[in-house]
C-alpha cells in the first residue's frame, strides 16, 4: 500500500528575510580608487564579497568636483555608514590611483573609528611601458 505524500508548507506562509541586515562583519577590506576625475570606494568582507560601495558621482558631485578631496571624504563616509552598522571594527585599506582623494579618504576612515591593519598602495606601475611610436620622417 502506497504511503501518502506529505505536503510541504506552501511558499506563501514563508517569510522572506533580508540577509543584508543580519550579517555581522567584524573585519573587511576597503578598496579606494582615486583618479583625477573621480573617487570610487568599495568595501568587501575578507573573502572579497562586496558589502558596500560608493562613488563621488553617487554622492551628488558632478564634473570636476568629483575629483576633489572633499568629494572623496563624503564618498568614504557614505560607504562606511552601512558597514559600521553591520559591526565592522577592523579593516585593511588598498589604495589605487594618483588622485587627490587618497589622503582625504584615509582621514575619513580614521574619523569613523575603524582600526586599520595595514595600508597598501596598489597603484599599477609599468615596468617598461608601451612601445613608443615610430620616429617621425619628414
Amino acid at each position: 500500500m502506497a504511503k501518502p505524500i506529505r505536503r510541504i508548507s506552501s511558499l506563501r506562509n514563508v517569510r522572506i528575510v533580508s540577509r543584508k541586515g543580519t550579517r555581522k562583519i567584524p573585519k573587511g577590506v576597503i578598496h579606494v580608487q582615486a583618479s583625477f576625475n573621480n573617487t570610487i570606494v568599495t568595501i568587501t568582507d575578507v573573502r572579497g564579497r562586496v558589502v558596500s560601495w560608493s562613488s563621488a558621482g553617487t554622492c551628488g558631485f558632478k564634473g570636476r568636483r568629483k575629483g576633489t578631496p572633499f568629494a572623496a571624504q563624503t564618498t568614504m563616509e557614505n560607504a562606511i555608514r552601512t558597514v559600521v552598522d553591520q559591526g565592522m571594527q577592523r579593516a585593511k585599506v588598498m589604495i589605487k590611483g594618483p588622485g587627490l582623494g587618497r589622503d582625504a579618504a584615509l582621514r575619513a576612515i580614521l574619523n569613523k573609528g575603524i582600526r586599520l591593519s595595514f595600508i597598501r598602495d596598489i597603484t599599477p606601475l609599468p615596468h617598461n611601458g608601451c612601445r613608443p611610436p615610430k620616429k617621425r620622417r619628414v
